[in-house]
């Protein structure tokens, strides 16, 4: 069982990707000397008011002031639920890893509701049941999910009690529990002072202690182990922003805050390095808000406690990893979803126009404002660094004009994203890039059409993260193959996982983007050059295979995955309509025979997005030739 749940991280610990620069930018700010000048001591850099300034919390709570008290109120009576062993080790039996995170996360909101609820309150009426709270974490064994408690020594799903894991979880009760020390301490010692003292253990173990100790944890990019290049993603900042808040709300030695914040800047100095310089995440927009949206967090904490000393908003990288969000917005709602992203979605609100701001980019604050219009009260759960940040910009928000506008062209000449737009409604999103990407599915190549903002030609996404996802059978889920996606078999043989199975000769202009996807394959395929082609003129995008293989042993398959209501009776056309938008696949009925294959959608990630089925158009080609060329278009 240990080597299986081992390779539960293979595929986010082992790969090197082809782009990593050096840049360490923030290393270049300061060293660890200058940095002890700059640091601001004893919690002085925190502008929100003390927990008994009723005026000050009435004041920056706003209207807002009543939603966080009702929704606390919900928790008043909450019966805390118990985790127990065997929803660990369901983990490591079914693969399951809901059965944990389920009661887990019911208890992480309901300590999250009832700290924000007494704060905006203040009359001590939530206080009992989030000392509850409190004690029904420090109790537990573990704040990491089953399904990263493995990374601790014995690779096995039950929390070890000396061994702390620090994934998201725990850095995020980290998180929310020292915003909880600091507000509530004066308070829980006026009735126990063992409950602060319990919390402050807790947090300097499985938090402080953990992060300045061991470097055995992937995400930190640290250690003998570490190999420069390896893939890092979303967690990265994600921890390292838990871990700064942290040390910046509880740790007042002085040299051992700078060593603390100097560790943090060299960790995400290297997934700063590992990300292209154009800005694209390749984890796709449902990541944003983790990988670039974590790295703003962070990167406004460590200005914060350096007295704005350490700040690198003005570079052009990190204003370009903020703005991939509005360009890969699309419109009523859907998103280009490469990888493990969903077409559903668009990103905090509050989170962009934070960006916008702290980038100075009015594309962001614009399109801020149209995702804000429900305008309800900023909650970020525990993450309640993020909840008061929100707070803070919440009125500049609702005075900002809406705006979002569909550029004509977006290129990520690094990442190999590439958009293009007309003015009769249709936007082409397509890539290049390699199958080792974070979060990757075997996809280099792929496009995603919309007509209209109503997606046409889809990439489905991925279903309910399980123990599979993520382990050596990443690729036996259908979502995560090449063969459900818009692209073709070559010799009947789909695309293959691995840093060397990567798209070439990446081509793009305002209307067109090409890409060499041979090297996308592999052997068995036996092809040279497959050159896939997008060009888009008015209302149509045209897909053009041309290629070349060594030999022809089995028919070419070109998939195209879509939903609605598919009619292909009518030979050389395919008819697609999703609501109102009707459209037409045009295919050479004398070179290919079409078989449409209704997917049926059981995992409700899946089924929430596209109803209960969705669609694979197969045009298998009649001949084999060793060379030759195959034109598809798709036009309202």
């Amino acid at each position: 069982m240990k080597k299986i749940i081992v390779l539960t991280f293979a595929l986010l610990c082992a790969a090197t990707t082809f782009a990593y620069t050096e840049r360490n930018i923030l290393q270049k700010q300061t060293d660890m000397e200058r940095l002890k000048d700059m640091l601001i001591l004893n919690q002085e850099w925190v502008t929100y008011p003390d927990y008994v300034n009723r005026k000050g919390w009435d004041t920056f709570l706003g209207t807002s002031k009543e939603a966080y008290i009702r929704r606390g109120e919900k928790y008043l009576d909450y019966q805390w639920q118990v985790v127990k062993a065997t929803d660990y080790l369901a983990y490591e039996r079914t693969g399951d890893r809901k059965i944990m995170e389920n009661p887990f996360g019911t208890n992480n909101s309901a300590v999250a509701a009832l700290l924000m609820a007494e704060l905006a309150e203040g009359k001590g009426r939530f206080v009992d049941q989030l000392v509850n709270g409190v004690f029904f974490l420090c109790e537990m064994s573990s704040w990491a999910n089953s399904a990263h408690v493995v990374l601790q020594r014995s690779n096995r799903a039950l929390p070890s009690y000396d061994n702390p894991v620090f994934d998201l979880s725990a850095g995020g009760i980290g998180n929310m529990l020292s915003w909880t020390y600091y507000f509530f301490k004066d308070s829980f010692d006026k009735i126990d002072p063992e409950i602060s003292r319990r919390l402050r253990h807790e947090l300097q173990v499985r938090i402080l202690d953990t992060y300045l100790n061991d470097d055995s944890f992937w995400w930190m990019a640290r250690g003998s182990h570490y190999k420069k290049g390896r893939l890092l993603n979303n967690w990265n900042p994600w921890c390292n922003s838990n871990a700064l808040i942290a040390f910046m709300l509880l740790e007042n030695n002085r040299d051992t805050l700078a060593k603390a914040v100097y560790m943090t800047m060299e960790s995400v100095d290297e997934f700063l390095n590992y990300i292209k310089a154009d800005g694209a995440c390749e984890e796709g927009p449902s990541y944003w808000g983790h990988a670039p949206g974590k790295t703003l967090d962070y990167l406004e904490m460590l200005s914060v406690i350096t007295g704005g000393k350490v700040n690198i908003f003005a570079k052009p990288m990190i204003k370009s990893m903020g703005e991939y969000i509005s360009r890969s917005y699309v419109g009523d709602g859907w998103v280009v979803n490469f990888a493990d992203a969903s077409a559903k979605g668009g990103g905090d609100s509050h989170l962009i126009y934070r960006f916008g701001k702290a980038v100075d980019s009015d594309e962001l604050k614009g399109f801020a404002a149209l995702m804000n219009q429900k305008r309800s009260a900023p909650w970020s759960g525990m993450d309640i660094f993020r909840t008061l940040a929100s707070l803070e910009i919440d009125n500049e928000l609702k005075q900002t004009a809406p705006q979002h506008i569909n550029q004509p062209f977006t290129w990520y000449p690094e990442t190999e994203f590439c958009y293009l737009s007309t003015k009769d409604g249709l936007f082409l999103a397509a890539k290049g890039g390699y199958n080792d990407e974070s979060h990757n599915h075997n996809d280099a190549g792929t496009c995603s059409v919309w007509f209209d903002q109503t997606p046409i030609l889809i990439d489905a996404g991925v279903g309910t993260y399980t123990r599979q996802t993520f382990s050596k059978e990443r690729y036996s889920i259908w979502t995560m193959q090449s063969n459900y996606h818009n692209l073709p078999m070559i010799n009947g043989v789909p695309e293959k996982y691995g840093k060397k199975y990567k798209a070439t000769e990446a081509k793009a202009s305002k209307n067109s983007f090409s890409v060499n996807i041979a090297t996308a394959y592999p052997e068995e395929a036996k092809v040279k050059k497959w050159i896939r082609s997008y060009k888009t003129k008015g209302s149509s995008v045209q897909i053009n295979d041309a290629f070349e293989l060594e030999e022809a042993i089995a028919p070419n398959i070109v998939n195209f995955m879509t939903w609605g209501e598919v009619d292909s009776s009518e030979k050389g056309k395919v008819t697609i309509q999703v609501n109102s938008v009707k459209t037409q696949l045009l295919y050479d009925a004398d070179k290919f025979e079409l078989s449409v294959e209704p997917k049926e959608l059981t995992d409700s990630r899946l089924s929430n997005v596209w109803g209960n089925t969705i669609y694979r158009l197969s045009f298998k080609a009649k001949q084999q030739p060793e060379k030759g060329n195959y034109t598809f278009t798709i036009k309202k």
